[in-house]
């Protein structure tokens, strides 16, 4: 049996490398090493694509990190967890502001279609989403990790409404769902179509001027 699916053995690596950092983190008041951290989000990542989501298992992360699995269930709750991380991170913080909106919403369209078009997350996309409408505590943790994004782009829009340059009654949060849901659905339904610049520029047309003549 391969490295991507469940099976048993060390990791092989000795006490000076990610192994050794884990042991010493048992240590009472050792604070979390953001080398495991990586480690394990970069092998996540690499078997996501190479098996799938739904072959993916914790036992088999932790022997591509060079962890353990115990070191996996102290950081992340399950699988569906782990790949959230995996998939999402980069987008629990808006990218910086340009002082003008429109750039902002282009930057953000940009980088919703950057995300969504990343391997690893078209192959989770369809299972992540499964075990998140099973698990309803999984999905609620999974909706803070983006507060973040949402507390900011009310602010920006709070701003840009002073300015002029945003209606009064833009809802943020449904703002970020026709972007972030448009982004999701091509994934979804329409993998063989483009996912370019093209696409893009679509989007933030019709986000900045409707689709009503």
């Amino acid at each position: 049996m391969g490295p991507g699916v469940d099976g048993v053995g060390g990791s092989g690596v000795d006490g000076a490398g990610v192994d050794g950092v884990e042991l010493a983190e048992t240590i009472a008041g050792r604070p979390r090493d953001a080398r495991i951290d990586s480690a394990v989000l970069d092998a996540a990542a690499e078997l996501v694509v190479e098996v799938g989501y739904h072959r993916l298992t914790m036992v088999a992360v932790a022997e591509r990190a060079g962890t353990t699995k115990t070191a996996l269930y102290r950081r992340w709750s399950g699988k569906a967890e782990l790949v959230h991380d995996v998939v999402f991170a980069q987008m629990t913080r808006l990218p910086p502001s340009s002082g003008e909106m429109e750039t902002d919403l282009r930057t953000m369209v940009g980088a919703a279609r950057d995300l969504f078009a990343r391997p690893v997350t078209r192959v989770a996309l369809p299972g992540l989403i499964a075990d998140m409408a099973a698990d309803s505590a999984l999905a609620r943790r999974v909706h803070a990790g983006f507060a973040e994004v949402f507390g900011g782009l009310r602010k920006r829009l709070f701003i840009a409404v002073e300015r002029g340059e945003v209606h009064p009654d833009v809802d943020p949060d449904r703002l970020i769902e026709v972007v972030g849901g448009a982004a999701m659905l091509h994934v979804l339904l329409l993998r063989d179509r483009e996912f370019d610049d093209a696409w893009t520029e679509r989007l933030v047309a019709i986000v900045l001027h409707g689709v009503m003549r």
